[in-house]
């Protein structure tokens, strides 16, 4: 039997008890693995199931919108509509009168008129009257020029049909005649 010096026995004492460490640790680690991947999965699922929440809600969001847009077309002119009713009123209590004179009927119209008016400015339906005005193409539809000297070319000089803006955006551009220069 060879005697080893006393170094190398210090050496292998060491590597046997790392040995003896090496079997114990890896069944440590491997359940600290095994705990680590649970808890891993365990988060992910909670994150899977809080995007599904999510994504549940945000498409329940999507359809509530929905609703709500087709609802507010469908209803958007019930206001109107209900201001209308009046002047509808009073023209059939209008054509329901069998003597009338025609200050009676005048006076009627002009009643009716002026609640038509009302309805169209409660919901900012304005009129578009341009006589005097420079034209404007965006707002009137020029149907004839008129050569005349007194006032600048372009000028509006009558207005055949008044157009209609809501909420400064033109539903029908005043029909107007406009002036042009005197041709040389």
């Amino acid at each position: 039997m060879e005697h080893k010096p006393q170094e190398e026995a210090a050496n292998e004492q060491p590597s046997s008890s790392n040995e003896n460490n090496s079997t114990e640790h890896p069944a440590t680690e491997l359940d600290a693995l095994k705990k680590a991947l649970e808890e891993a999965e365990s988060q992910v699922k909670e994150k899977n199931d809080a995007w599904l929440r999510a994504l549940a809600e945000s498409e329940n969001i999507r359809k509530r919108a929905a609703q709500d847009l087709a609802s507010a077309k469908k209803f958007a002119l019930e206001s109107f509509a209900s201001e209308l009713l009046a002047v509808m009123d009073s023209m059939d209590a209008a054509l329901a009168v069998s003597e009338a004179t025609l200050e009676s009927y005048k006076n009627g119209v002009e009643l009716t008129a002026r609640q038509l008016k009302t309805a169209f400015e409660k919901f900012h339906l304005t009129e578009i009257n341009p006589v005097n005005e420079k034209f404007d193409p965006n707002r009137h539809q020029a149907i004839a020029a008129i050569e005349n000297g007194d006032v600048a070319p372009n000028t509006i000089l009558s207005v055949m049909q008044k157009g209609f803006a809501l909420h400064e955006r033109v539903l029908r551009p005043a029909l107007v005649t406009v002036s042009k220069a005197k041709e040389s």
